[in-house]
C-alpha cells in the first residue's frame, strides 16, 4: 500500500491524531511501546484505506 498525503501540513496532521492515538494506546496496555514506529506505520495505513474500526492497530511485537 501507498500512503500519500496532500501537503506536509496533511502529513503532519495524521503524525498528530495517530500520536494521540498512540498514547491512549499505551495508557491501556500500561507501558511504553517499543515498536511504536510500527504501531504508527499501521494506523496511518489503516486510515488512509478508511478503515473506522478499532483506532488501536494489531498490538506490536
Amino acid at each position: 500500500m501507498n500512503l500519500t498525503y496532500d501537503s506536509v501540513a496533511d502529513l503532519a496532521e495524521a503524525l498528530r491524531r495517530a500520536e494521540a492515538a498512540h498514547g491512549r494506546y499505551e495508557q491501556e496496555i500500561g507501558h511504553p511501546d517499543p515498536d511504536w514506529p510500527d504501531w504508527y506505520a499501521q494506523y496511518l495505513a489503516r486510515e488512509q484505506a478508511g478503515d473506522a474500526g478499532p483506532e488501536r492497530p494489531a498490538a506490536s511485537g
